[in-house]
């Protein structure tokens, strides 16, 4: 009988030391993640931010900044900014914990090819292969270059930059007349007039119209008035 009541005893007096202990080990688990949660901060954004900003930022959040020395370039950010992190912003993490960051180089950039002589279509195919951009094309008319030939470009070749702007000649502009009234005049001593200017003229046909001398002109195209090139033709009708 007397070590039935000292086993029970101990057994209860073990019951209360694993309540005890199982008490000990909650409250210290409660009390490590409450701790770990104290030190926890949220990680701030840094994309777009200047990297003197971004580190006075991270400083005051209790993080550390490391920048990654290879610049990547990016056609958004501009050089100088940061382009990307590591966490991404609003992760939590542990204070003291580095933040890393990647800074943007600015938009990309090619070695520019020379341009000048090239006609403007195969300036544009050289641009478009080299993954280059046309910034702003500019024309004039001069007899001095070949038409639609490229005569300058900005930046000069093997320069480095993501566009490049064109100069073309479009090739000096043709004259134009304004084409006389011929009705009435002898239609072979227009045609040939016409034709010691450089005009190209055809007499198209004859209809008889009384009255009227043979071979004057009753109908011609353009009619008079219109302006009119050397590379036009000139239709005459004349009467008979």
């Amino acid at each position: 009988m007397l070590l039935r009541t000292r086993l029970w005893g101990a057994g209860k007096l073990l019951l209360l030391v694993g309540a005890l202990a199982a008490t000990f080990v909650a409250f210290a688990l409660v009390g490590m993640r409450a701790a770990v949660r104290a030190r926890e901060v949220s990680v701030p954004s840094l994309v777009g931010v200047p990297v003197d900003r971004a580190a006075e930022t991270v400083s005051n959040a209790g993080l550390a900044l490391r920048v990654d020395p290879n610049q990547r370039p990016d056609d958004r950010v501009p050089a100088g900014r940061i382009v990307l992190q590591d966490p991404l912003a609003g992760v939590p993490t542990r204070r003291q914990r580095t933040i890393r960051v990647w800074v943007s180089s600015g938009p990309a950039t090619t070695t520019v090819p020379a341009l000048v002589g090239h006609t403007e279509r195969t300036a544009l195919m050289r641009l478009g292969e080299e993954g280059l951009q046309v910034a702003s094309v500019s024309e004039f008319r001069a007899p001095d270059y070949p038409a639609d030939a490229v005569v300058a470009q900005d930046p000069a070749p093997t320069a480095r930059a993501p566009q490049v702007s064109l100069l073309l000649n479009r090739g000096e502009q043709a004259a134009a007349y304004v084409m006389p009234d011929l009705i009435g005049m002898s239609g072979d001593r227009a045609a040939e007039a016409l034709r010691t200017r450089g005009f190209r003229v055809a007499i198209v046909g004859s209809q008889p119209y009384p009255g009227v001398p043979p071979g004057s002109v009753v109908r011609q195209q353009p009619a008079g008035g219109f302006r009119v090139g050397p590379s036009d033709l000139i239709s005459l009708e004349v009467s008979r």
